[in-house]
């Protein structure tokens, strides 16, 4: 077979010629394709980052879970996320509560109508099992639900076959049994998970393994001095908590450190066996809390649980007055149905259903 190239040995002589034209076209009228350059907006990246090893990690993450129990006052907002795959949230508006935590998985939450102290809702944990009180609403709203945590309840199936509920075109008005269901994703002990941050235990057998890396995310500029639609690029540190099951590692957490001028947990994802996000909670505006104002926690947090359909945001009103450390009887993170409220055992109605 011949070479192409030496059948047309005329072409290389001309190739030393052909380089002077196109630095002629680059550097003439035609440098408007080439030659200038133009300035474009990008965003920001946030600066000083601050350095981190590991174990400086989990000290952050230990500084947090040192607080053994939380009581103060708290704004709420619910916002229902049953119809996202349609584009639509359900938001309610902004309620009054009073939280109560103690490690490692007690909770006892008042939910209050703003400025008239009414209560619309009281829901506990024990670390085993839930209890919650719906107050307000229509009577056949209102119910004791119980449950344990640990338990998988069937979910709301809302893809029915009523096309006006997806589109939002009218106002959907649930079952009381549909209310139980959608009370039972709201569980009290999710905010435990997420106010009360889990500890990382020192090194041994069984214990997780921790990989660290490095990320960079573009997400709105927060600051109070930006301006509204601002975009910056945050440095971030994540650090993977992995279990080993056979040959298998499994995701356990990831947690996200924010390095701008210092180093603080920012958000925090678990997963389950399956690898699926099970909760994503963000941490802002850490802040003195106490009467002495001895320990700088996050004032607001926000937590989404997509398999459950929600998002929970929490504000504390005033880290200043928030007791921290003290410590509480068992009995007072069980709620009693003192109302004497149609109960719902979800325990019972799941065994009922699997017959």
């Amino acid at each position: 077979m011949s070479n192409p190239f030496c059948a047309h040995k005329s072409f290389l002589p001309r190739v030393p010629l052909l380089l002077p034209l196109f630095c002629v076209i680059l550097t003439s009228g035609c440098s408007g394709l080439f030659g200038t350059h133009k300035r474009v907006q990008v965003p920001q990246l946030l600066t000083p980052l601050a350095e981190a090893d590991k174990n400086q990690l989990f000290q952050e993450v230990n500084r947090l879970a040192g607080v053994r129990s939380i009581h103060g006052k708290v704004d709420l907002i619910f916002e229902d996320n049953s119809f996202a795959e349609a584009g639509i949230a359900e938001k309610y508006k902004q309620a009054d509560g009073t939280v109560t935590l103690q490690r490692p998985g007690e909770v006892y939450l008042v939910i209050q109508v703003p400025f008239i102290a009414t209560d619309i809702a009281q829901m506990s944990s024990d670390g085993e099992h839930f209890r919650v009180a719906v107050l307000q609403g229509a009577e056949k709203f209102r119910r004791f639900v119980k449950g344990t945590n640990s338990a998988v309840y069937d979910k709301l199936d809302l893809n029915g076959d009523n096309k006006d509920d997806a589109k939002g075109d009218k106002k959907r008005v649930m079952t009381g049994e549909e209310t139980v269901t959608a009370l039972s994703n709201l569980r009290p002990q999710h905010l435990t998970d997420a106010l009360m941050v889990t500890a990382i235990s020192p090194a041994g057998s069984g214990s997780p393994t921790y990989t660290q890396s490095e990320f960079y995310q573009e997400e709105q500029d927060t600051r109070p001095q930006a301006k509204k639609g601002t975009r910056v690029v945050r440095g971030y540190y994540l650090l993977e908590e992995l279990s080993q099951s056979g040959q298998d590692m499994k995701l356990l957490r990831r947690l996200w450190f924010d390095r701008v001028g210092g180093v603080r947990l920012a958000r925090l994802q678990t997963f389950d066996d399956r690898g699926r996000l099970i909760t994503d909670i963000s941490y802002f505006n850490e802040m003195p809390f106490g009467e002495n104002a001895g320990k700088r926690l996050p004032s607001r947090i926000e937590i989404t649980r997509p398999y459950d359909r929600y998002k929970l945001s929490i504000n504390y009103q005033a880290p200043e007055s928030v007791v921290l450390d003290r410590e509480y009887r068992p009995e007072a993170f069980v709620l009693e149905n003192k109302w004497q409220l149609p109960e719902v055992d979800l325990d019972a109605r799941q065994k009922t259903s699997n017959r």
